[in-house]
């Protein structure tokens, strides 16, 4: 991160962000979403902005801000200079850059495409021009049976072999697959993570990759930041808003993030065509999409074919109508807003509070789990014992080793032996990929050549 933050962008993180640079301290009370969009409201209304709070001569707004959020709150967020510089420090020693949308630099993709929805902070490590490129969004289950992996890295190969761009979560399973097959066949990657960010960009592999400006990784979230089941949620629309199409490779019907993603993109933001695999064995989560509108995904076998699926249109009907009366012609991009204008000060930020799921998407199961596996990444950031992990949790050692073994099954943490212990796994996006919990019974075909 060579460039220097902005002074909006110094005022956002003091506001909004936990500034993690080690050890997780004293929570602070930071400015939620709500709170953060109510203020930048204020702001916009008596012809101010976020950087106008940390002046000499912001007494009297900070005093009008009272009546928002109170003045002293405030002034304890923004008195949190020193670890501001501490964490700024941290992000540029691992080449971590920040933007906000008050930033000329700010991808003008997502500020068209998501407006005020846009993340106010974005992290990332890679080229940022990538994030304009456009190209295929590709999203699916975590748990998925061999063939359908294949399947999805032949995806990331077409797209590769095409020139296009693969955006994708960087999530175990479909997600990794397409970034894989694209990587491994010389194409460009976008990651969108919603957690972990730093310790995704620091290994070995992605650093390569990074520095060679094939990968790029982002996140609205601090690049500490780990796993909760909420910011894997919302980081959707952003998958989305960067991509030119989406394909759903897998999914479940009405829980998970990937339904979440796709039945918001169908039914409400509209901003891209979104396909369904259709070659193998349906499933019911693809077949009520296409109910919704999706597309079935045509199997481009060559540049021109692909490039045809990339342009679709995307309709302004009601979702209830078939997708299938897409014109194939290229998709009209919205009028790009300046990126100085002080309408960035209404954007909302990715704050470390959580956005919980809409309880509908989840069952009560795959809930109790996410919440589980969010804790256990907190508590083996340094390795530890199952006892130690039984008594950070308040939970029997045996229902303790039953978590810890089911998330060493599925690649989330390492257990190391004499002592055996247990620590989150280094993880790369070069990785095989198994299948030790196969989320469907279906035998999906190879994609057609």
């Amino acid at each position: 991160m060579s460039d220097m933050l902005s002074a909006n962008t110094n005022a956002i993180l003091l506001l909004t962000a936990p500034l993690i640079a080690g050890r997780p301290k004293n929570r602070v009370d930071l400015l939620t979403s709500g709170e953060y969009k109510k203020l930048a409201m204020h702001l916009r209304q008596v012809g101010a902005q976020p950087a106008d709070l940390v002046t000499p001569a912001a007494n009297p707004l900070l005093g009008d801000c009272d009546r928002i959020i109170r003045k002293d709150r405030l002034e304890r967020l923004l008195a949190r200079g020193f670890l501001l510089s501490q964490a700024v420090e941290h992000w540029q020693a691992r080449a971590i850059w920040v933007v906000s949308r008050a930033d000329a630099a700010y991808p003008p993709r997502l500020r068209a495409r998501l407006k005020e929805d846009s993340p106010a902070l974005l992290y990332g490590c890679g080229e940022r021009q990538v994030l304009d490129s456009g190209g295929l969004a590709v999203v699916g289950s975590r748990n998925v049976d061999d063939a359908l992996i294949e399947y999805t890295q032949e995806i990331g190969r077409i797209a590769a072999l095409g020139r296009r761009t693969l955006v994708s979560g960087g999530a175990r399973g479909i997600d990794q697959a397409a970034m894989r097959g694209a990587l491994e066949a010389g194409g460009k990657v976008i990651g969108v993570l919603a957690d972990s960010l730093e310790r995704t960009a620091m290994t070995r592999e992605h650093r390569n990759l990074l520095l060679q400006g094939q990968l790029v990784l982002i996140s609205p979230y601090d690049p500490k930041a780990g796993f909760n089941v909420g910011h894997a949620m919302q980081r959707n629309k952003v998958i989305y808003a960067l991509s030119d199409a989406a394909l759903v490779v897998s999914t479940d019907q009405d829980k998970g993030g990937t339904w979440a993603g796709a039945t918001e993109q169908l039914e409400k933001l509209h901003l891209v065509p979104v396909y369904v695999r259709s070659t193998g064995e349906t499933t019911n989560g693809l077949e009520a999409l296409r109910k919704k509108g999706a597309l079935p995904w045509p199997n481009p076998g060559d540049t021109d074919g692909l490039n045809v699926a990339l342009s679709a249109s995307v309709p302004t009907s009601s979702p209830s109508l078939e997708q299938k009366k897409l014109s194939f012609v290229p998709q009209r991009q919205d009028k790009e807003p300046d990126p100085e204008e002080p309408a960035v000060a209404s954007s909302e930020p990715a704050s470390s509070a959580t956005n919980p799921a809409d309880p509908l998407t989840l069952d009560a199961a795959d809930e109790l789990f996410k919440t589980v596996r969010s804790v256990i990444h907190r508590v083996v950031r340094e390795p530890k014992k199952a006892a130690e992990v039984a008594k950070d949790m308040a939970v029997t050692q045996r229902q303790a080793e039953e978590w810890l073994k089911r998330l060493v099954d599925e690649r989330e943490l390492e257990k190391s032996k004499k002592p055996v212990r247990y620590s989150v796994r280094q993880a790369s996006l070069l990785d095989s990929v198994g299948a030790p919990e196969p989320a469907a019974k279906t035998k999906p075909a190879r994609a057609r050549k």
